[in-house]
């Protein structure tokens, strides 16, 4: 127990060849190496576990090594490399920006880059987790990083970049760090077994590293743990029961029932998931990501998308070839919908079944909507729109023809039914012998679409028999006085409704009648120009309707300087008043009062 050491310290990459899923990180900082061109500034980031801070150590500690190998790797024996190795590097400073975030720390760190290095050519300030400095560290920073010391190099490291000011990423070169492949994990902790003589299966490593969601730390603890609970035997059963994972047979067993339409055995399996302690929302959304896998196993050139071990690849190609594309959409959007409903729904466990219960009719549906006899009810309802309800003048009530109880369907609309009379079936007379077409099922509605057989008469019925004052066209003359009873009737509405600006506005100043039904409103601001306007169209209505006249329009005219002019502030009340009273100015200079 005192030499035990977990396995993300015992197996922490010492050299850039042993970095894993980051070649391309690792590769550009020995090529910067090597041709001696090298940042001021580096900023690592990307997400946990993937390797950010362990590229910054060794970066560090082959910069300042002594025998650099031909692969331009640290060679871990000179003094440099064993100083760093045991801690106590003079060179290499390492800060923890979590817990050193305040602008002291970083003042005390400037104060030390301007002490040049005791051994070795640079002097190495790694800082992780820098998106943790305040804002005042980071200003205080800032400088420093722009032009350090020729001697001086600082590598950054953060989970969250976005939470850096620009400025500091101005200053830096940065490399974004990737989620680590399921494959490279799963091949890392294949190696790692096999020098800890641990057995192991293939599956149950893939599911370590699918678990682990991209981050090689993560998958080490797990492993860890595992291999302490199956007694150094790392297997696809022990990994589901330790980690508490849905097992793949679940879901290929459910999916195999929703295909043979059977309810009841999908409704078993799913209470026995819910006996084992799993979510039923973490089921619905594995359900999902199985049915994509399925879509994606559907074509051989997109089975290497599948992040699973080969046996599990093989099992989704299969099954994939039972499954219909379509039954697959379909599925997806009910499993999606459900785990959108999910949270907000107070039986949740019938929220999943009744999901589950409609995926299973999917092949029926589809079946149903493909068969013959549901094709040929579609020619033979459209020969039947023919028969078009007559509806009576008298009492607006539908006379249906027998023919047409019969069927199974009829449009709602005439005219669309009209539309969708077949021609096709009937032969085409001739151009000459080709017979007037007559429209009868709209005697209700002469209005709307007259006889076209009658165009002309029932036209002008229409004109006849429309009031002018609806049709838009009334120019009825009407007397100010009539104009000015109408005007203070709407104005008495719009105070009752609290409009007390606009009311004072109308009844300030009578309308004035102009010539072509023109009225003409004197205002005193632009203000009361724009609370009228807002209410123009409202009042333009009244008045036409009330008036018999839709010529009717208002139009206003600014009061001029040598009209009565309103008094609204306190200054304006004041200076009106000393124009008349002079002495009114000399008390107030004299009390040194305030006009407000």
């Amino acid at each position: 127990m005192d030499n035990f050491i977990v396995s993300a310290r015992k197996y922490r990459p010492a050299t850039f060849e042993t970095v894993v899923g980051q070649q391309h990180i690792t590769n550009t900082l020995k090529n910067a190496i090597k041709n001696n061109q090298l940042a001021q500034a580096f900023l690592f980031c990307g997400p946990r576990g993937v390797g950010k801070t362990t590229c910054a150590r060794i970066l560090a500690k082959t910069i300042n090594c002594q025998n650099l190998s031909s692969q331009v790797e640290a060679c871990g024996e000179c003094d440099s490399c064993r100083s760093f190795l045991q801690g106590n590097s003079f060179s290499i400073h390492e800060l923890d920006a979590a817990s050193n975030n305040s602008v002291d720390d970083i003042r005390s760190l400037i104060e030390q880059v301007r002490i040049p290095p005791q051994t070795g050519k640079y002097k190495i300030y790694i800082i992780d987790e820098v998106h943790m400095l305040s804002q005042a560290a980071f200003n205080a920073f800032l400088k420093t990083l722009e032009e350090p010391p020729s001697y001086a190099i600082f590598i950054l490291a953060t989970t969250e970049k976005h939470k850096i000011l620009p400025t500091i990423l101005s200053r830096c070169q940065i490399f974004d760090f990737n989620r680590i492949r399921v494959e490279d994990m799963a091949s890392h902790l294949a190696s790692i077994a096999g020098k800890e003589s641990v057995e192991f299966d293939n599956d149950g490593l893939h599911l370590i590293a699918q678990k682990a969601d991209g981050g090689l730390r993560d998958a080490l603890s797990m492993f860890d743990q595992i291999v302490s609970f199956s007694n150094r035997n790392v297997s696809y059963k022990a990994v589901i029961d330790n980690l508490n994972i849905l097992d793949y047979d679940y879901y290929f067993r459910v999916t195999e029932s929703l295909l043979q339409e059977d309810v009841a055995n999908t409704l078993l399996i799913f209470d026995e998931i819910l006996s084992n302690g799993f979510d039923g929302n973490n089921f619905i959304n594995g359900l999902a990501s199985h049915f994509r896998n399925l879509l994606v196993g559907k074509d051989e050139s997109t089975l290497k998308l599948l992040e699973v071990s080969e046996g599990i690849r093989q099992k989704y190609l299969a099954q994939s070839k039972a499954a219909s594309a379509s039954f697959l959409l379909s599925a997806l959007n009910i499993a999606n919908h459900c785990d959108l409903n999910y949270k907000n729904s107070k039986n949740q466990r019938l929220q999943v079944e009744l999901s589950l219960i409609k995926i299973c009719h999917i092949s029926s549906a589809l079946t149903l909507s493909a068969s013959p006899e549901a094709l040929k009810k579609k020619p033979d309802s459209a020969v039947k729109t023919q028969e078009i309800p007559e509806k009576t003048n008298s009492d607006n009530q539908e006379k249906t023809s027998p023919a047409k109880e019969e069927q199974p369907y009829s449009s709602p609309d005439p005219v669309l039914a009209i539309v969708s009379e077949p021609v096709a079936e009937k032969p085409v007379p001739p151009p000459a012998e080709k017979p007037k077409i007559t429209i009868q099922p709209l005697k209700s509605a002469p209005s709307i679409i007259p006889n076209l057989n009658d165009l002309s008469g029932s036209t002008g019925k229409v004109e006849e028999d429309t009031p002018k004052y609806v049709s838009g066209e009334s120019r009825e003359p009407f007397t100010s006085e009539r104009l000015i009873e109408i005007w203070n009737a709407y104005a008495a509405d719009i105070k009752k409704t609290g409009k007390i600006n606009l009311f004072t506005i109308m009844t300030a100043n009578p309308p004035t009648l102009l010539d072509d039904f023109k009225i003409e409103l004197v205002i005193e601001n632009r203000i009361q120009e724009e609370l009228l306007m807002i209410e123009k169209i409202d009042l333009l209505n009244f008045l036409r309707l009330k008036l018999e006249n839709f010529g009717v329009d208002i139009i206003t005219r600014q009061a001029e300087q040598n009209e009565k002019k309103r008094l609204y502030t306190s200054h304006e009340k004041y200076q009106h008043m000393a124009a008349k009273n002079p002495t009114l100015e000399e008390f107030r200079k004299k009390f040194n009062l305030d006009v407000n």
